[in-house]
C-alpha cells in the first residue's frame, strides 16, 4: 500500500508540475486574466473535470504560480546574500539587486503575476504570505545586521520619519528587526525603487530614454546604498 500511494504520489507531482508548466506558457500568451483550467487541460489531453483534481478552480492555479514565483525570486535572493561575505553589507545589498533584476529578465511574465496589475477578481490567500517575504527578509537582514554592526553612515542628513508613522514602522521592524524608525524608513524607499525600476525596465517605462540598463540600474542601487547609509 506503501509503494502504490507512493506511486500515486509521484504520477500526482509530475501532473501538477505539467499544469503549472503549461499555465507559465498561458500567461506569456493571455496574461494571467485570460489562464483558463479548460485551455490547459485541453493542451494536456485531459478532460476538464480531471484537472479539477489537481486545482479546484483557475484562482487556486494562480495562488501557486504565485507562491512557486516568490519562492523563485526569494531562492534567487538568498543565493546572491549567502555568495557574499558577511561584513560587505554594500556588495550582499548590491547582489541582491542584481538577482532581483536577473530573475525578473528571465521570467518577465511570472514577474509581471507577482508585481504587475492585480488579476480581476483574484484575491490572494494568506498562503502566498510566506514565499511573499522571503526576498524581504534576506534584505532586512542586511540593514539590520549592518545597523547592529555601527555600518550605516548616510551621505547626509535625511530628514526623520515624523511621529504618526511610528506605528508603520512598528509593523515593519518584524521584517527589519532591531532597527530605528528612520533606518527602517530609509530601507522601505530603497526596496521600494528596486521594484520601481525593475517594473519599468520590464513594462517598457525606459525604452527610448534609458539604453544602458544594466550600468543604470546598478548605479540607481549605489545610490540607494547611499541613501540607507552603507558604505560606498
Amino acid at each position: 500500500m506503501t509503494a502504490g500511494r507512493t506511486a500515486r504520489e509521484r504520477v500526482r507531482a509530475e501532473l501538477t508540475r505539467e499544469i503549472t508548466d503549461i499555465a507559465r506558457r498561458q500567461l506569456a500568451t493571455e496574461g494571467a486574466g485570460g489562464l483558463s483550467l479548460r485551455a490547459v487541460a485541453r493542451e494536456m489531453g485531459m478532460v476538464s473535470s480531471a484537472i479539477y483534481r489537481y486545482f479546484p478552480s483557475r484562482d487556486d492555479l494562480l495562488t501557486a504560480l504565485i507562491i512557486d514565483g516568490y519562492n523563485a525570486v526569494g531562492e534567487a535572493v538568498e543565493q546572491a546574500d549567502a555568495g557574499c561575505p558577511r561584513e560587505d553589507f554594500l556588495g550582499r545589498w548590491l547582489a541582491v539587486c542584481h538577482a532581483v533584476r536577473d530573475w525578473a529578465l528571465a521570467h518577465p511574465h511570472e514577474y509581471a503575476l507577482l508585481y504587475g496589475s492585480p488579476v480581476p477578481g483574484y484575491q490572494a490567500p494568506q498562503d502566498t504570505i510566506p514565499a511573499a517575504v522571503r526576498d524581504t527578509i534576506v534584505f532586512g537582514r542586511i540593514l539590520s545586521e549592518a545597523h547592529q554592526a555601527a555600518a550605516l553612515t548616510p551621505a547626509q542628513p535625511v530628514p526623520p520619519p515624523p511621529p504618526s508613522l511610528q506605528a508603520d514602522a512598528a509593523a515593519v521592524r518584524t521584517l527589519i528587526p532591531d532597527t530605528p524608525d528612520d533606518v527602517i524608513f530609509r530601507g522601505v524607499m530603497a526596496w521600494t525603487a528596486l521594484y520601481g525600476w525593475v517594473s519599468f525596465e520590464l513594462f517598457g517605462q525606459y525604452n527610448n530614454t534609458i539604453e544602458d540598463r544594466h550600468t543604470a540600474f546598478d548605479h540607481s542601487m549605489r545610490l540607494m546604498a547611499a541613501l540607507m547609509g552603507l558604505a560606498q
